[in-house]
């Protein structure tokens, strides 16, 4: 039942959540020419080679702008002790500038549950995050991405969550920041569950970042990650419930077979239902794949994504 708490919330709110306050990195109610969509890269692409220092955090964004990319979405943990120091930010966004790509958010992960029932424990999470809101401000980013995780039962994580994230939301719009949240693992993994937050939250900067993947709402032992996953909420279903609030999109991607398709996600399916959202953002490649190379995997996801976008505007004008 819980996935229907804040159904009559959501009815009476979308409209007001779909405002954007920054880029206009929002869905619209209108079929957007999905040629206004620019692709992106998430730092966590290149996880591999930051954790063993082949590369280095200063490195990511001209590695993006070698590649083709317009935009980077930085990890927090990749420069963790760097969210105060404004000389190692402006070199960011140096490198960021010299690369030619936008700097668009921090995904920011260790920093407390947003959820947590502890409302002293979550008043520290929130307290927590507004350095990541203040370096998201200076770099010139848009949004940071923040988890809405807890313990306990998915009607009271819900209610914790709404609490913390329309208290960091509004910290976040005295810097003209958006605070989004991703299906990333727990209750946050099933797209009705975080439609009905969104809803209850109904600030116009606090939206989500759906990711293509990240729809395991259990694994086995009770564990958030690494463990095999028990139940999988549907991926098409939940993207589709997670646009109207969107103000980023991430294109997880694992494998891929020998014509250049993902063989886990149909991308073709996706890309449609983030063009009949009428999305304008960005949409970040966030390669996890094994049997590729970092790089190749990137690259692998960055051509099919375009692929997608040419198939679904060559689709839309045929149809008129």
């Amino acid at each position: 039942m819980y996935k229907y708490i804040y159904l009559f919330m959501f009815s009476m709110s979308i409209l007001s959540c779909k405002e954007g306050n920054k880029a206009e990195t929002t869905a619209e109610t209108d079929n957007a020419d999905t040629t206004s969509i620019k692709i992106s890269l998430a730092q966590w692409s290149f996880h591999k080679a930051l954790m063993d220092k082949k590369m280095d955090n200063l490195d990511f964004a001209t590695k993006a702008g070698s590649l083709g990319f317009d935009g980077v979405e930085y990890v927090n943990q990749f420069f963790k002790d760097k969210a105060q120091d404004t000389a190692y930010l402006a070199q960011m966004t140096q490198k960021a500038k010299e690369a030619g790509v936008e700097q668009l958010l921090i995904m920011v992960d260790g920093e407390g549950y947003l959820g947590d029932a502890d409302e002293a424990k979550r008043t520290e999470a929130i307290n927590n995050h507004h350095k990541w809101v203040d370096a998201a401000a200076f770099l010139g980013c848009h949004s940071i991405r923040v988890n809405a995780h807890g313990e306990g039962t998915a009607e009271d994580v819900a209610k914790y969550a709404v609490d913390g994230l329309s208290k960091l939301s509004d910290y976040a719009a005295t810097k003209n920041i958006n605070v989004l949240v991703e299906n990333h693992g727990g209750y946050s993994s099933d797209g009705a569950w975080l439609a009905g937050v969104m809803a209850a939250v109904n600030k116009p900067n606090c939206g989500t970042l759906p990711d293509f993947g990240n729809f395991c709402v259990k694994r086995q032992d009770g564990k958030m990650w690494d463990s095999p996953c028990i139940e999988e909420y549907d991926k098409y279903k939940g993207v589709g419930e997670l646009m109207p609030f969107a103000k980023a999109v991430s294109a997880k991607s694992y494998e891929f077979g020998e014509l250049g398709f993902e063989t886990t996600i149909d991308y073709l399916k996706m890309i449609g239902i983030v063009k009949d959202a009428g999305y304008k953002g960005y949409i970040g490649v966030e390669y996890e794949g094994s049997r590729m190379g970092e790089e190749e995997g990137v690259i692998a996801t960055k051509t099919l994504i375009e692929k997608c976008l040419k198939e679904v505007s060559e689709s839309t004008a045929e149809s008129k």
